[in-house]
C-alpha cells in the first residue's frame, strides 16, 4: 500500500518470573500494601452453592525440593458446571457468590499453597463430550519462562474421570495419575491434596495452551 512501510515483527522473548513475582502479583504476602483490593486464595463469597473444599499442595523441582517462591492461579466452574464470566451470569445463571478464579502464593517457609473453593461439577467438552469435574491450574516461579498449565481432577470421581476426553488424550495411562488430587478430611474439612512436580520421574502432565 502506498505510504506504508510494512515489516515483519518478531515475537517478544519470554522471561522468568524473577525473584519479585510476589511484589507484582501478591504484594500483600510480601508485606507491601499497594492495592485497595488484593487477589487472594478464597473463591467463596457469602454462601455459594456446592461442597466446600480446600485444595492444597506443593510444587517440587527436579530433585524433589519444594519451591517456596511459587505463585499458583486457578480457574474453575461452579457447582452447576458454569464458569462465572459476565455472559454466564446473564445467560447460564452462574452462582454469583462464587468468583471462580483465585491466586495464591506458596508459604515462604513450607512451600504449601492452598485455596478455599467449592468442588466443581462436570462441564461440556468438544463434540458433545462431557468433561469430568476439574480445576484449571497454572504456576509461575523463578526459572520458569512460561507459566505451566495443568489440571486437577478428583480421585473420588473415578467414573467421570474414566470418560474425560482430556485425561484420555494422555496416551500413557500411568501419567494420568499425576493429575489426580487425593481426598482426606481434616477437622471436618474436606481437603484435596495436589502436589506438582516440575521435572523428574514424577513429573506432572502439563498442557500447551
Amino acid at each position: 500500500m502506498n505510504g506504508w512501510n510494512f515489516q515483519e515483527l518478531h515475537e517478544t522473548p519470554s522471561q522468568t518470573g524473577g525473584p519479585y513475582v510476589h511484589i507484582g502479583l501478591l504484594p500483600k504476602q510480601a508485606g507491601i500494601e499497594v492495592f485497595e483490593y488484593n487477589f487472594n486464595n478464597d473463591l467463596l463469597k457469602n454462601n455459594p452453592e456446592g461442597q466446600r473444599i480446600r485444595l492444597e499442595g506443593r510444587v517440587f523441582d527436579g530433585v524433589g525440593v519444594p519451591l517456596r517462591d511459587v505463585l499458583v492461579e486457578i480457574w474453575q466452574a461452579d457447582a452447576n458446571g458454569v464458569y462465572p464470566s459476565e455472559a454466564d451470569f446473564q445467560e447460564k445463571k452462574a452462582d454469583q457468590n462464587f468468583q471462580g478464579w483465585g491466586r495464591a502464593g506458596a508459604d515462604f517457609q513450607t512451600g504449601v499453597w492452598h485455596f478455599n473453593t467449592i468442588k466443581p461439577s462436570t462441564v461440556p467438552g468438544r463434540k458433545g463430550s462431557t468433561q469430568a469435574p476439574h480445576i484449571n491450574l497454572i504456576i509461575f516461579a523463578r526459572g520458569i519462562n512460561l507459566g505451566l498449565n495443568t489440571r486437577v481432577y478428583f480421585e473420588d470421581e473415578a467414573e467421570a474421570n474414566a470418560k474425560d476426553p482430556v485425561l484420555n488424550s494422555i496416551e500413557w495411562e500411568p501419567r494420568r495419575q499425576t493429575l489426580i488430587a487425593k481426598r482426606s478430611e481434616e477437622n471436618g474439612e474436606i481437603v484435596y491434596r495436589f502436589d506438582i512436580y516440575v521435572q523428574g520421574d514424577k513429573e506432572t502432565v502439563f498442557f500447551d495452551i
